[in-house]
């Protein structure tokens, strides 16, 4: 038997203040998508770029939200929401359209695509109203909090859970969050971070998760294993009790997250699951890692992860603990690359950098956080260009050198008929890759690292001046290594990478790229 949720808080919840005003949208001529890429699984299954190329719009209540989801040309149409202030159910209310499917008492994210809801300003936070992504794709939630989300008691909101995703959701990308309650399940609170019901490609990161009886979980129940494909980075689960997460089925991978104070347990792998646990701490903690609760059993990896002032209890019919000397029972590979911070200095870097409103601060594997780049999002004056970026292109200064593109690799989201891949490292500027629609995304990959600090994207004849902003990537790490409008010569740090991505995330018309050159130098 599972026992009783353990964790207390002294405090209770204190009254809050219903904020009444209006929200405010206001319209921006092109929007710059959240800082950074998506990490991890959320790069997989075409990508995660959530409203990138689409319009940006201001909202101050949870009605507006709703209004932009609504208000766009159709469920697909890509947006980005800019939310400053508090979200909660005195400002949020249903709004219905032909681009939309919203409730009252959640911020709902139904049969809808192609969104990135970010905080900025002073903060965005949804206070006792959870966000819900059901039957969605290519979701994109950035520097929020919510807080307090109940599923018994008053007022209740989306299950109690603080994002929950169920029902046929592919490609979420949660990042610089922050995600807290007040107690356990007899306080009315369920999980912080649910997946459900056939939930894909999925990545959490930098964000900080706590004071809950429930981390979250991959899976319903143990009959439901159509979910995975999962990754956990950088994040903070502090005065958790369990499932952080429990993994029913599917794949995850745990890496550079920070564990402090899981009071009876934490990775629950089971029922078939595989977890991939990497350079991890774990502290003041008990039985981290295992199968609980169940006899049907999950499966781990791990690798580089210290165990600091943790306990563990002993095996029985369904409590299979992974320690005291955790040791690997399965292997898993995953499909992307990543770079590992040192466990010893995870619980410094973590606590640089997750959570909302820490600047949106990542690691590069050197321990040290480093800002965001393109600029951070939360500027409260979105209209500002700012100064002129030194690296935008200037096509008046070719690259010199050898361009690396030759005879490389390629690949990229979807493409239009009759073009190719192939096509931007061939040399010849009379052929070119042009996406299936005004946006996507085009790469050129090694078998080995190389090292660029240059490319040049030359349209075709009759195209020029098409592309409008673009973010171009070191699909690596995710790292985003210049942003700006234009094609042209591109010019950045030099950089070791297999792949670098040039991202079209706005264009006047469809984009026609008849090279992507490399450069060294």
């Amino acid at each position: 038997m599972r026992r009783p949720v353990a964790l207390r808080l002294q405090a209770a919840l204190g009254t809050l203040a219903l904020a009444a005003a209006a929200g405010v949208v206001l319209t921006m001529p092109e929007a710059a998508a959240a800082a950074g890429g998506a990490t991890g699984y959320a790069t997989q299954n075409g990508g995660t770029t959530g409203g990138a190329g689409g319009q940006t719009v201001r909202a101050t209540t949870g009605t507006a939200i709703h209004q932009a989801l609504c208000g766009r040309a159709s469920s697909s149409t890509p947006i980005v929401i800019e939310v400053e202030g508090t979200i909660n159910h005195g400002n949020t209310s249903k709004v219905s359209g032909d681009s939309c499917s919203t409730a009252a008492d959640k911020i709902e994210l139904k049969q809808v695509s192609n969104i990135t809801i970010v905080g900025v300003g002073s903060g965005a936070v949804f206070d006792q109203l959870g966000i819900h992504i059901r039957e969605s794709s290519n979701i994109v939630i950035q520097n929020v909090t919510v807080r307090n989300v109940k599923k018994s008691g008053s007022p209740t909101s989306n299950g109690g859970d603080a994002i929950g995703m169920e029902s046929d959701v592919r490609n979420v990308w949660v990042d610089h969050s922050t995600l807290e309650a007040s107690g356990g399940e007899s306080e009315g609170y369920d999980g912080l971070f649910d997946m459900k019901d056939n939930t894909q490609y999925v990545t959490l990161s930098y964000s900080v998760l706590r004071n809950s009886g429930r981390g979250g979980l991959i899976g319903s129940s143990e009959s439901d294993r159509s979910n995975g494909y999962v990754t956990f980075h950088h994040n903070l689960y502090q005065n958790i009790d369990s499932r952080a997460p429990l993994l029913r089925g599917g794949i995850a991978h745990m890496y550079n997250n920070h564990y402090k104070s899981l009071n009876e347990s934490g990775i629950n792998s089971r029922a078939g699951a595989k977890a991939k646990v990497d350079n991890n701490y774990f502290e003041d903690s008990k039985d981290v890692l295992g199968t609980f609760y169940t006899d049907q059993a999950g499966t781990w990896q791990v690798s580089g992860n210290i165990y600091d002032n943790v306990t563990w209890s002993e095996p029985g019919e369904d409590n299979n603990p992974a320690g005291p000397d955790p040791q690997s029972n399965t292997t898993v590979s995953v499909p992307y690359s990543y770079t590992l911070d040192a466990a010893s200095c995870v619980p410094s870097v973590v606590s640089a950098t997750a959570g909302a409103n820490k600047g949106l601060k990542v690691s590069d594997g050197s321990c040290t956080p480093q800002s965001p780049d393109p600029t951070d999002p939360t500027d409260p004056d979105p209209t500002d260009p700012g100064p002129t970026d030194p690296t935008d292109p200037d096509p008046t200064d070719p690259p010199s050198g050898t361009n690396l593109s030759i005879g490389a690799g390629s690949d990229g989201s979807s493409k239009a008929s009759g073009t190719s891949y192939g096509n931007v490292r061939d040399g010849d500027l009379s052929t070119y890759w042009s996406p299936a629609g005004t946006t996507g995304s085009i790469s050129v990959k090694w078998s080995s690292a190389t090292t660029v600090s240059k490319i040049n994207i030359r349209e075709a004849a009759g195209s020029a001046g098409t592309i409008g902003s673009y973010r171009v990537v070191n699909r690596d790490t995710g790292a985003v290594l210049a942003s700006g409008n234009g094609a042209g010569v591109i010019g950045f740090s030099p950089v070791s990478l297999e792949k670098i991505t040039f991202e079209i995330t706005g264009a006047s018309g469809t984009p026609k790229i008849a090279e992507f050159e490399t450069y060294a130098g």
